[in-house]
């Protein structure tokens, strides 16, 4: 079984929290990972299941073991129940462990319910650093589902196309979108033919024949269920004119590539979006490998109306980190000195240029990294 970084982080919130959610896509392994933490486990969306909690509750809240409650949201009726709980005995930690596939849903129940009482952690596709054996560009390509291919196989294109299927016609219907399996099909490939670039919802609805209201209102609902990603720009205080609508991603990109067409790495690498899905990449794994350790930090990016730009910019501590991502393994200098000279216009203090090189050279304030050397970097910054 592969090591979640993720573990140590549910332990640590179990320790301070009576009650911690555990949230995610699907099949990103919650359930393997809170099994490997308690045999109490209970699947919500079984019906079953429910009535065999409901006939033990009163001596299971009364024993010392966590208790796992698989896809809570899918019966809102126990959220009371494990309020009172809580309330009974308030200095007792790490009770619930609460598995839960979309998060508005369990949000708004954690709000009106556990609001204090639980803490929120994250589970994303395995990340580069959980699959160090696996060469960067398989990963890249496939994704970090774990069964989707990322370890071996042959399940990529097809598990994830049946993946996204499956969520267009059951799921996403079952969350709260009104919109039929065929428009989020539509939607979802939309999004990934414009995955990066800045986020035009009225251009996309002209396409589909939908307002930009309710466009972006389906865009709530992809990102509720963590396929995509919305990077708002970065707004600081200058007399250039500044782009101030956000890019869109897709956040696994096994996913995006299924959506796309792509079935192998040359493939990919004819394709003219290329760039776009490795910048995509990499700032997704720095962005969930950070969160992994218990570190949320706010993506944003900088653009100017006259092309100065920066992929990633997010505040760690004190200091404010600029993140350029390049698809070449040599990077010019003239690429580095306009990436400097963007970085200058919002007094970033941390600059980084990632690349496809073999070794990562930094003074520490500044310079050229892969994206296993930036990671380390920033692991060192948390720790």
């Amino acid at each position: 079984m592969i090591a979640r970084h993720t573990t140590a982080l549910v332990r640590a919130r179990l320790k301070d929290y009576p009650a911690v959610g555990l949230v995610g896509p699907r099949q990103t392994g919650k359930t393997t990972l809170a099994r490997t933490l308690s045999a109490v486990y209970f699947d919500l969306e079984q019906p079953a299941e429910r009535i065999r909690l409901d006939l033990q509750w009163e001596a299971l809240v009364e024993r010392k073991k966590l208790i796992v409650l698989d896809e809570a949201q899918a019966w809102p009726e126990v959220f009371p129940r494990l309020r009172g709980a809580i309330d009974a005995d308030r200095k007792r930690v790490g009770r619930f462990l609460l598995l839960g596939s979309v998060s508005p849903a369990l949000t708004r129940q954690v709000s009106e319910s556990l609001a204090g009482r639980l803490g929120l952690v994250e589970l994303a596709p395995l990340l580069r650093v959980e699959l160090p054996e696996v060469p960067l560009a398989e990963r890249w390509l496939r994704g970090g589902f774990p069964e989707g291919g990322v370890a071996g196989g042959a399940r990529f294109p097809q598990w994830q196309v049946d993946y996204l299927t499956l969520l267009a016609q059951r799921d996403l219907p079952g969350w709260g979108l009104p919109a039929k399996p065929a428009m989020t099909d539509r939607l979802m490939r939309m999004t990934a033919a414009v995955h990066g670039q800045i986020w035009n919802a009225s251009q996309v609805g002209q396409s589909l024949g939908l307002s930009y209201h309710t466009v972006n209102s389906y865009l709530d609902f992809l990102e509720g269920a963590y396929l995509l990603r919305r990077l708002p720009p970065w707004l600081p205080n200058l007399k250039k004119r500044l782009i101030r609508s956000p890019r869109v991603y897709w956040r696994d990109s096994g996913l995006l590539h299924a959506l796309l067409g792509v079935r192998d790495g040359a493939e990919l690498l004819r394709q003219p979006w290329v760039g776009a899905s490795w910048e995509g990449f990499v700032i997704g794994q720095v962005v969930e490998t950070l969160a992994a350790r218990g570190v949320v930090v706010a993506p944003h990016y900088f653009r100017t109306t006259d092309g100065s730009e920066v992929d990633l910019v997010f505040k760690l501590g004190r200091h404010l980190w600029a993140v350029e991502v390049k698809l070449t393994s040599n990077p010019a200098e003239a690429e580095f000195a306009r990436f400097n000279a963007a970085a200058d216009l919002i007094k970033a203090d941390r600059r980084v240029l990632v690349a496809q090189v073999k070794e990562t050279v930094t003074n520490g304030r500044s310079g050229v990294a892969s994206l296993s050397g930036l990671l380390e970097i920033l692991a060192k910054e948390v720790a």
